[in-house]
């Protein structure tokens, strides 16, 4: 197989990507495979392929401890790329080389393999120039978007340890991600490789003396190695007389490295505090070897790559709990745990205090501990990655064309079985997914967009049922879970994107709703009962009425005066009644009826009410004579007139001009 490893650091720099990425290289090579490396160079010369390894040019950044930034794209670098006929592409950086390395697969329909080696979240600092925590947290929330966006443009994705893969988890990485501990080359650590005269002579060049136990950091001097935390515990290290010294191995910012020598200074301890400088990766074994414990308390790992040189090494570590050390260090088996910058001097106290016996079987138990992490292991594993990223690159989906709308984005995908149909997708989908022409797309996240499509598809319903009326947030929210198959969080996440561009609003649905339905003189009562219907809150509702001028009891009269005169033919007690009645169906108070009453002329209806009478008596005659005679029909008038209203003695006054046959 021909494979292309892309990384932004390379040999002859020294870091756990470094030595992941040549370990790799060389057991790739081993097992018979043809293998590129693919990586920077600190100037402006041109990229050129030298053996196996192309080097393109770039600027070294002194302050991120000389990493070399390059474009994301070289023509003259893509060509040659090109002519190397990759089966593979592994990634193993985000950026720069990384994003070069996602335009090659795209361009030239090679399956993309990343691997995560940097939790960058503990990087923020190096771009947080004031020291804002809101800097701070937007900085961590963009490496989030990015790490998904990256995560997501490769088939499969590798993850050092657990811890890391649960992270990328935490990102909403849609894809396979492997946990594969970076392999070590084992043999390359043995104490046989190192002679007594070096080891005497690393520490005499540093004047360590024969009683005295060497402490070693080795790796990047950084921030986020929190070096200084190590520092610090080497002053309560002094002050308790411990026979120890601290060799700090590799360099960094040198403004970092400074402000380091400075704390030192200013703790006193300078005398027991040894920067050793960078050193040749050929050379680093042995003073792993010369040294008597590791120490470091960074929180930033992805796996820890030194922590394993050194326990090959059969050096016990001492280090601040992480989880991707939970399957390597062990409490007084493989080294010691401490919390506190206190608590480092006191391990190291209770290290010296064991027996020689005691130390040799934490050595023992160190290098046994690491032969999980054989490189040969390591590379047969990232081949069955590989394997499966180009079976899986074979079955994918392909987006054959893109159609940008004002507020969707149609993609035309092409099956595997060469079956085109079409997806409709939103502007964001589109965009923070990195959806693009002629990209290759798994099935998985076919699945998904057809599933958001649902959610587009009742977004838009939204739109056009709106455009014909203002709806209420309840009203939408029904339409959808009506129509739609959408889950509640499609449904409240297009609701709330309505609401964010103003499409629908409840207080300015209610606020129009009452202004129209007090111009139509309706009482609050029905006004409140219909936008409760609505679903509006009954407190909101409450605010606009309180703060809506207009004067309930003059609606009432004004309403109660245009009703009235409908009411016709009864008489003035049942108009009463009856116009009392429509005013509590139109929504007004019992209080405010009683007293839109007192301002209600009923003088008219009642000059009326004789004749009124008269009419409601000959018509009810007329009405019952078929069925009573006499003084029944006479009494049955007489009841009925009574109950609708008319009083007695006008009753009696108009049956008695009326004829009547006796029985």
């Amino acid at each position: 197989m021909r494979i292309g490893l892309f990384t932004d650091t390379y040999l002859p720099e020294i870091n756990g990507v470094v030595s992941s990425v040549h370990t790799l290289e060389k057991e790739l090579i081993k097992q018979g495979h043809e293998v590129y490396v693919i990586t920077t160079k600190p100037d402006f010369q041109k990229a050129e392929l030298e053996g196996n390894i192309l080097r393109l040019p770039g600027i070294e950044l002194k302050f991120l401890y000389g990493y070399v930034l390059t474009t994301p794209f070289h023509i003259s670098a893509f060509n040659t790329i090109k002519s190397l006929k990759l089966d593979i592409i592994h990634a193993h950086t985000e950026f720069s080389i990384g994003i070069f390395a996602r335009i090659c697969s795209r361009l030239l329909s090679i399956p993309l393999v990343s691997t995560y080696h940097t939790t960058y979240e503990d990087y923020t600092h190096y771009v947080n120039f004031i020291d804002s925590k809101v800097v701070d947290n937007v900085a961590k929330a963009l490496v989030a978007r990015l790490s998904k966006l990256y995560g997501d443009s490769s088939v499969e994705v590798i993850s050092p340890s657990q811890k890391t893969k649960d992270m990328l988890i935490g990102y909403d990485i849609n894809r396979n991600i492997h946990v594969i501990p970076t392999g070590l080359d084992i043999k390359k650590f043995n104490i046989k490789n190192t002679s007594d005269t070096q080891i005497k002579e690393i520490r005499k060049s540093y004047n360590i003396k024969d009683d005295e136990i060497l402490v070693t950091y080795i790796g990047r001097i950084a921030g986020e190695k929190s070096i200084d935390f190590v520092i610090r515990g080497f002053k309560y290290v002094k002050e308790k007389n411990i026979k120890a010294k601290l060799l700090i191995i590799g360099v960094g910012p040198k403004n970092e490295e400074e402000n380091l020598k400075k704390l030192s200074v200013d703790l006193g301890i300078d005398d027991i505090v040894i920067f050793g400088g960078k050193k040749p990766a050929s050379e680093v074994p042995h003073y792993y070897h010369s040294s008597d414990v590791f120490v470091s308390a960074s929180l930033s790992e992805t796996q820890g790559m030194t922590f394993i040189e050194a326990l090959a090494s059969g050096l016990p570590v001492f280090a601040r709990h992480d989880a991707v050390l939970d399957e390597i260090v062990y409490e007084g088996k493989t080294g010691f745990y401490f919390d506190t910058e206190e608590e480092l001097s006191e391990k190291l106290q209770k290290y010296i205090s064991l027996s020689n016996d005691e130390k040799n079987k934490i050595s023992l138990n160190a290098i046994k501990q690491i032969e999980p992490y054989d490189c040969e292991v390591f590379a047969k594993k990232v081949f069955k990655v590989y394997e499966q990223a180009i079976s899986t690159y074979k079955n994918m989906y392909v987006i054959d064309e893109v159609r940008v709308k004002d507020d969707h984005v149609v993609i035309i995908v092409e099956s595997p079985s060469g079956e085109e149909f079409k997806l409709i997708v939103t502007n964001d989908t589109y965009t923070n997914e990195g959806l693009r022409k002629e990209q290759k797309v798994s099935e998985e996240k076919i699945e998904q967009l057809k599933k958001e499509e649902c959610a587009v598809k009742a977004y838009q319903g939204c739109i056009n049922k709106i455009a014909s009326r203002d709806r209420t947030r309840k009203e939408i929210y029904d339409f959808i879970t009506n129509n739609f198959e959408c889950d509640i969080k499609q449904v409240n996440d297009i609701v709330e994107k309505l609401e964010e561009r103003g499409y629908i609003d409840d207080y300015r649905y209610a606020k129009n709703y009452i202004e129209l339905m007090k111009a139509a003189l309706q009482g609050e009562g029905k006004i409140v009962s219909g936008l409760k219907k609505k679903g509006i809150s009954y407190d909101l509702i409450e605010d606009i009425l309180e703060h809506n001028s207009d004067d309930e009891l003059e609606h009432a009269i004004k309403w109660a005066n245009k009703v009235k005169s409908s009411i016709r033919d009864t008489s003035v007690k049942m108009k009463k009644n009856n116009l009392y009645k429509k005013m509590i169906v139109q929504g007004y108070s019992n209080d405010i009826i009683v007293k839109a009453m007192e301002h209600i002329s009923f003088v008219e209806d009642e000059n009326c009410e004789i004749e009124n009478l008269r009419n409601a008596a000959y018509k009810t005659k007329k009405r019952y004579q078929n069925k009573y005679e006499g003084t029944k029909l006479r009494n049955s008038i007489f009841k009925y007139l009574a109950s609708v209203g008319y009083r007695v003695e006008d009753i009696y006054v108009v049956l008695d001009e009326m004829e009547w046959n006796d029985e």
